[in-house]
């Protein structure tokens, strides 16, 4: 999975946090997307007309690619961010990617 936010919406987040966050509290910082990493590369591409990357099995990807993004492939989590929308009440400016790339697209 491949978590992202918007820096906007992370700045929202963090003084929500220190305004209303409860002690000792976790928020997980991520947008309403549940998003495998190879579903986020496709839809980049298509936002941006380009094609879209092949798929690799978790071998080929190994091989493949830089150990910094194997790191991160493997060690993928998926997050869901309803505790930080119910107790800090915040509502995302870009709620998933394909939201703030039509934006750009506008």
């Amino acid at each position: 999975y491949s978590n992202h936010i918007h820096a906007d919406d992370l700045a929202r987040i963090v003084v929500a946090a220190l305004q209303r966050g409860k002690p000792c509290r976790v928020y997980h910082a991520t947008d309403d997307d549940e998003m495998k990493m190879g579903d986020y590369f496709d839809v980049v591409a298509d936002a941006y007309q380009l094609p879209r990357p092949p798929r690799l099995s978790r071998a080929e990807a190994q091989s493949q690619v830089s150990p910094m993004m194997w790191s991160f492939m493997n060690e993928s989590r998926r997050m869901r961010n309803q505790r930080l929308k119910r107790e800090l009440r915040v509502r995302l400016i870009y709620p998933g990617v394909a939201d703030f790339l039509a934006e750009t697209q506008a």
